[in-house]
This record gives structure tokens, sequence and C-alpha cells, in this order.
């Protein structure tokens, strides 16, 4: 299968397992609530607690001075906490407020319960297929990640 037709397979594949886990549980906040960069942080730091603004903007691959404006929005809405680095006070870090890590919890609680209902579902060897394909998805998001992309332009 030439690169192309697997390229557009597996953005439509992934797109659609997106979009139904998106119609059957929904985001961790009112639709209207949040933007998608301001969601992917949320998600960012709720995997990295005390992450800083540097580090978040370099995995998002957004200007650090973007990250801040997002960080003042959601301090702002109450999501996200903002503290000085303890070695650093220049250096901001940042985790989830109580409610907004109880309620990205549950989310991802509601998800991960789906998709294992629907892995159940599926033959042992397709389940591990899907578990053969991991390491090269992850090498694929890699190769895919902006910094990487900046290096081999």
């Amino acid at each position: 299968m030439p690169s192309e037709v697997l390229a557009d397979e597996l953005m439509a594949a992934t797109g659609l397992l997106r979009r139904h886990l998106r119609r059957s549980v929904g985001r961790p906040f009112p639709l209207s609530a949040l933007t998608d960069s301001q969601s992917e942080l949320i998600r960012l730091v709720r995997r990295n607690p005390g992450i800083s603004v540097a580090e978040a903007a370099a995995g998002l691959g957004l200007a650090a001075n973007t990250v801040s404006t997002l960080v003042g929005q959601l301090t702002e809405r109450g999501l996200l906490q903002r503290s000085p680095d303890e070695t650093d006070r220049r250096v901001a870090r940042l985790t989830l407020t109580d409610p907004a890590r109880e309620q990205v919890e549950a989310w991802r609680d509601r998800r991960t319960a789906l998709v294992t209902q629907a892995l159940d579902g599926l033959t042992a060897a397709d389940r591990a297929a899907l578990r053969a394909a991991l390491p090269v998805l992850g090498a694929l998001a890699e190769r895919l990640h902006p910094e990487e992309l900046k290096e081999r332009i």
C-alpha cells in the first residue's frame, strides 16, 4: 500500500475513533467552555504536574507567549494553578486545581471504560495486532512533533 493511501486511511480511522469517543463520552469540560488549545494544555498539565510554561510550550509545539496567554485564561477560570519554581523564581510551574483534576479524571475514566469495553469485543488476535502497533504509532507521533518536523525541513 502506498504511503499516501496509508496516511489517508490512518487519519480517517483515528479521526473516526476520536469522534465516536467524543460523541459517546463528551469532553472533560462543556463544549463551548474551552478552546482546543486550552484543552490540550489541561491534558498536558494533567499528565505532567509541575510542568513549566516553557516545557508546556515545547510539548504543545506553541510559542511560550501563546502558552502564557492560555495559562492566564485557565488560571482566571480556576482550572490551573501557577506557582513559582522553588529553585528559580522566574519559572512558573503549572498544576491543575482540584476541581479541574477531578473533572478530567472522571472524563478519562469514562473514556477508558468505553475503550476497554470495545477492546473486549475484539478477537485476541486483533488486540494483539493493536498492541504490536502501539510502538509504531508512538514513533509516528514523534516524527509528527513540531520540533521533529523543523529539524527535517
